[in-house]
């Protein structure tokens, strides 16, 4: 790849990294604008009318930028990696600040692509392992165990997605035979 090519393409990389960014930048505004009633000193009658008018950006997106906004101010303060898009935060946003904390700290604890994708099959099993009812002789499990199974379930999700390729479905299945017969033997 020639040089010229080389520094289009760090250009271009670098204009769509910094819109990703802006976005948390944005959403601290509108929130700004909407919660000091900016809006109406610019004539608008609401502040759903200001970014429709002035930005062209409608209702739902407007409060997804300050929804993400706030996780990103909420997980700041845990660490230097923060979700890089709106759509990783939109999914944490459902979530209370310490819950938020939570996930996105497990999350990067896994090591995968921090992609929404990612994030979405991450927050997808964490929710299944909240609903584990206890009534079904679960009476304690620690979050070292948790986690370790978390991580095999993901890793059995990935080699779902990749049709078996990186890990045959043979050895998954032997492997849990394996863990089965640990769980299930007894000292004498």
């Amino acid at each position: 790849m020639n040089r010229h090519c080389q520094e289009q393409i760090n250009r271009l990389e670098s204009i769509i990294e910094s819109s990703q960014r802006n976005f948390h930048c944005l959403g601290q505004a509108l929130k700004q604008i909407r919660d000091n009633h900016f809006y109406r000193r610019l004539g608008f009658d609401s502040f759903e009318s200001y970014v429709k008018n002035r930005w062209d950006i409608g209702k739902s997106h407007t409060y997804r930028l300050i929804d993400a906004a706030q996780v990103i101010d909420n997980l700041s303060p845990i660490g230097d990696i923060l979700p890089v898009n709106e759509a990783q935060c939109r999914l944490l946003s459902r979530f209370e600040s310490f819950d938020q904390r939570k996930i996105w700290g497990e999350f990067l604890h896994t090591g995968v692509a921090l992609t929404a994708r990612q994030l979405r099959n991450f927050i997808s099993d964490y929710k299944g392992k909240r609903k584990t009812p206890r009534d079904d002789g679960i009476e304690t499990i620690s979050d070292c165990y948790q986690r370790a199974v978390f991580e095999i379930l993901y890793q059995i999700r990935l080699a779902r997605s990749d049709n078996w390729q990186s890990t045959s479905r043979q050895a998954a299945i032997y492997w849990n035979n394996v863990m089965k017969a640990k769980i299930l033997w007894e000292k004498r």
